[in-house]
């Protein structure tokens, strides 16, 4: 087996005015480094174009019809300030849903080790009816549920180290039980969710608030201490990572000071619990990640470990 690339061409039709962070350059940045003679070993698919179905196991249809029906057919709209629609918005955000469920074919099937998805915009800030944070849908929490339902699972787990706080994603799971959502960001930062305290409707919710300045030793002590004793206590049996790399200490949206490697290391972490605990099965989905350098070069990194797994 080896890991599956998910991706497509229409996440670069996902169009942001100009100076936006979320920018069309971010996944062209990913394709240039992934185009490298090491990374030849990755089985490279097309995401899927997503169905409402999939959308609506997360959200509901007042959400999906207003997606549709602010979905320009010229130029760019906004959602709010920071969240944006062009032409190919639409597109891109149902192929990033088809694709996370596609990722999730693959690895139960054995037709993958594992699994990452690297389409834009990104999902863990879009809640059951906000769009927000540069999201449309939750594609982790989509690809969680989609889990849950076709393969007749019990438990899932999904682990976002993504510098902001997967607000979008706590919301989808809030009361599911059968879902374990752990959450390491930097805190003050937006959006302003991922206290402590908050623990979802049947304590399915761990929050690791990290303070500013940060390094990745906070990361690496967290996953030691905290975040993988919650993953074996609820023994998931497919394991999400939201894959956020914009702790990055050159990251120009945040303020932690997390090198390349920690990703690595995190992510050998989260694969060694996945082989450990899950029979290997792990998908891992792009979420932030603002200077292009350190997103390139941390998305390489997180990915060479996901193939060393997948051998």
């Amino acid at each position: 087996m080896t890991t599956a690339l998910i991706t497509h061409p229409d996440g670069l039709k996902h169009e942001t005015p100009q100076g936006h962070p979320e920018q069309v350059a971010r996944l062209q940045a990913i394709f240039d480094t992934l185009g490298a003679a090491e990374f030849d070993g990755l089985l490279r698919c097309d995401a899927e174009m997503g169905t409402d179905e999939q959308v609506l196991l997360a959200h509901p249809s007042t959400h999906l019809n207003a997606i549709k029906s602010a979905s320009p057919q010229t130029g760019t709209i906004s959602l709010d300030a920071d969240t944006h629609m062009s032409a190919g918005s639409l597109t891109a955000a149902m192929r990033g849903v088809g694709g996370i469920c596609q990722a999730v074919d693959m690895v139960m099937s054995g037709d993958a080790g594992n699994a990452f998805c690297a389409m834009r915009p990104p999902g863990h800030h879009a809640e059951k009816t906000t769009p927000m944070g540069f999201c449309l849908f939750g594609n982790v929490a989509i690809g969680a549920k989609y889990a849950l339902e076709n393969y007749g699972l019990k438990r899932v787990a999904i682990v976002d180290f993504d510098v902001h706080h997967g607000n979008g994603t706590q919301d989808l799971i809030w009361d599911d039980e059968r879902i374990l959502f752990v959450s390491t960001h930097q805190m003050p930062l937006y959006p302003g969710t991922g206290y402590a305290h908050e623990t979802g409707a049947h304590g399915n919710v761990l929050n690791i608030p990290i303070d500013t300045g940060a390094t990745g030793a906070a990361l690496l002590g967290a996953m030691n201490d905290q975040i993988l004793p919650a993953l074996i206590a609820h023994q998931p049996e497919i394991l999400f990572i939201s894959a956020g790399f914009d702790a990055h200490r050159d990251d120009p949206l945040a303020g932690l000071n997390f090198e390349t490697e920690d990703f690595a290391i995190a992510t050998g972490s989260l694969c060694d619990f996945a082989r450990d605990h899950c029979s290997g099965r792990l998908v891992s989905t792009l979420e932030g990640g603002y200077d292009l350098r350190a997103l390139a070069q941390s998305c390489a990194a997180h990915i060479r470990v996901l193939m060393e797994y997948s051998k």
